[in-house]
């Protein structure tokens, strides 16, 4: 028998790698929008509309083509709910029908894209090569045609009728779902999923439908949305216009008839006009939401949930202070999974962190030190799942803190610094501008006041010319300097707690040892508190009072940085130190006598 594992079947392959996204997504993005107030108005109003047309023989009796001399330009009521038109036709009717042909003409537009563009852009995005070229530039050519000019060309030629009319837009609009789709393709393609799934030996047309078409979904589904208001107010200005079925009851034909007769009936142009407007405010309002979801924007504060009653792990260290600034107890950290139980990520931890006080959160990769400075912070995910017996700030409980207090909190009482900086600055907006905004939104300076203390600020951190700093954009700063100006940004409103998360990762060894030579006179200076989240120790015994080791979501050690370093208990703490120091000293911690540090001999 051979003791080489063995490999998961084709199927099965698909199945682990397909399951999660597509579980995930059909259990929570209707939740999430609905979660949205305007989201959730507009998604009803929607439906309503949707509806309506469907049903719209059994909402009313009338014709909308039928001609009633006695009902031209008929004011509201008398067995008409809106009145009539200036050809006697009703207006309530025609405006029920009327939805059938606009959504009916977004639908068919829509569908010709995503047949024509989908594919295309699957097989272009995947394969490259001749064909990629070929499909790129008929896309552009498409592009650089002027739609309604095509359109009139194909109605003069093909008849009124909306089908053709509709399907001829549809193919101008195909290129968009053609590059959005070849882009996304493209993106994915290189990735080890991908290269794993050819390696089982699956199908090319397999891997493309279970493993990179789930990538291009949500994007294309944003993009649909927000073209069918597009479609609407396109085919209702063409019917505005005169040009196709003038028999068929429309919103544009209304729009129409509403402006010949504006003189002398201008209430004609509310209904149509506001059954267009409101058709498409409701699907870009739609489009902008899912957007959010999908690409899982908008993160809000911690969601106060019950203790669960899961059985506890290991023993872990527990540390509470009642003079604790900062103070988590019992901290857990899950997510959801498609089979409906929650994976644990932090375990029961507990951490308090004294006012001035650096304590510096270690562990490796996947430690969970990341996930518990983002609990601290509320910068976790809509999905996860805090559970904690007390999460506090001050006086403020984060369990029960809503969105605005967070947004309160966050900047003026405590602050952070993330591991890249390049990544971090809005690369549309100067530096200046980044800084001065949320001075005035959390100390309420004016402009000029804000931007004399941003000034200040940059040359605070050792910004040899902060003027220029302050007018360039993000992508003329070096790391270093991106580093110095998200420190400035992060103590620009005095926070009382300083979250570093890995600050010195993505810089140059030299550059390093400023950056701290910078956070340790800046936290001697405030006085502010600081939790120093890293992998490495020897940043640690440049910035500590005292350490936090972590380990797979446990907390196994916290003591004082001199016993940490001089005599650890645990063997994963040992072991991190064998690996990391290699027998260096450390420098003494903030606001520490050198002497109290022990000599290398002592360890």
């Amino acid at each position: 028998m051979s003791n080489l594992p063995q490999l998961p079947a084709v199927g099965a392959l698909d199945a682990v790698t397909a399951q999660p996204a597509e579980a995930v997504r059909r259990r929570g993005v209707l939740r999430a929008l609905i979660s949205r107030p305007l989201a959730a108005v507009a998604l009803a109003v929607l439906i309503l509309i949707v509806l309506a047309s469907v049903f719209a023989p059994l909402l009313t009796s009338q014709s909308p083509t039928k001609v009633d001399l006695n009902l031209v330009l008929a004011q509201p009521g008398s067995g008409h709910l809106l009145g009539g038109d200036g050809s006697g036709r009703d207006v309530f009717a025609r405006l029920l029908h009327g939805g059938r042909s606009s959504l009916l003409s977004a639908a068919i537009a829509l569908g010709t894209a995503i047949v024509l563009g989908v594919p295309a852009g699957l097989l272009s995005g995947y394969r490259g090569g001749r064909f990629d070229s070929v499909a790129t530039w008929i896309g552009n050519l498409l592009q650089s045609i002027p739609a309604v000019i095509a359109l009139l060309a194909v109605i003069a030629a093909l008849g009124s009728s909306i089908v053709p009319s509709m399907v001829a837009f549809g193919v101008l609009l195909a290129p968009g779902a053609f590059q959005l789709t070849r882009s996304a393709v493209r993106g994915v393609r290189g990735e080890l999923y991908v290269d794993a799934a050819r390696v089982s030996g699956l199908s090319e047309a397999r891997i493309v439908r279970r493993h990179i078409l789930t990538v291009v979904r949500p994007p294309l589904v944003i993009w649909a949305t927000l073209l069918v208001g597009q479609v609407i107010v396109t085919q209702a200005g063409l019917q505005y216009l005169g040009v196709g079925d003038t028999t068929s009851a429309s919103w544009g034909a209304m729009v129409n008839d509403a402006q010949r007769n504006i003189y002398t009936a201008p209430s004609l142009l509310y209904p149509p006009g506001l059954a267009i407007g409101i058709t498409a405010a409701c699907f870009g309002i739609l489009g902008a939401a899912l957007g959010d979801v999908l690409t899982g924007d908008g993160r809000v504060g911690h969601k106060r949930v019950k203790r669960a009653s899961a059985p506890k792990a290991a023993p872990a260290v527990v540390e509470s202070r009642q003079d604790a600034l900062v103070e988590a107890s019992d901290l857990r950290v899950s997510y959801a999974q498609p089979d409906g139980n929650d994976k644990e990520v932090v375990h029961g931890i507990s951490l308090a962190v004294r006012p001035g006080e650096v304590l510096g959160l270690v562990g490796e990769s996947g430690s969970g030190k990341s996930q518990t400075a983002f609990a601290l912070l509320g910068l976790l995910p809509r999905e996860s799942r805090v559970e904690a017996t007390a999460l506090r700030m001050g006086d403020h409980d984060l369990t029960r803190l809503s969105s605005g207090r967070w947004q309160d909190l966050r900047g003026r009482h405590m602050a952070y610094i993330p591991q890249d900086p390049m990544t971090n600055l809005d690369p549309s907006f100067t530096v200046g501008r980044q800084l001065v905004v949320p001075l005035r939104r959390h100390l309420g300076l004016s402009r000029q006041a804000a931007t004399t203390r941003a000034l200040d600020l940059l040359d605070r951190v050792g910004v040899a010319d902060p003027r220029k700093t302050f007018e360039d954009y993000p992508h003329q700063l070096s790391g270093g300097l991106a580093q110095r100006v998200l420190i400035a940004g992060a103590v620009s409103c005095d926070p009382e707690f300083l979250v570093a998360d890995e600050p010195t990762t993505a810089l140059d060894v030299t550059v390093q040892a400023e950056v701290l030579d910078l956070l340790r006179g800046l936290q001697k200076e405030t006085g502010m508190s600081m939790l120093l989240v890293t992998h490495d120790l020897g940043v640690v015994a440049d910035l500590r009072d005292r350490v936090a080791v972590m380990r797979d979501g446990h907390l196994v050690e916290t003591a004082p940085a001199q016993q940490i370093f001089a005599t650890p208990q645990h063997e994963y703490t040992r072991a991190l130190l064998a690996s990391g120091l290699e027998h260096a000293d450390p420098r003494p911690p903030l606001g520490a006598d050198a002497d109290a540090v022990p000599p290398a001999g002592a360890r």
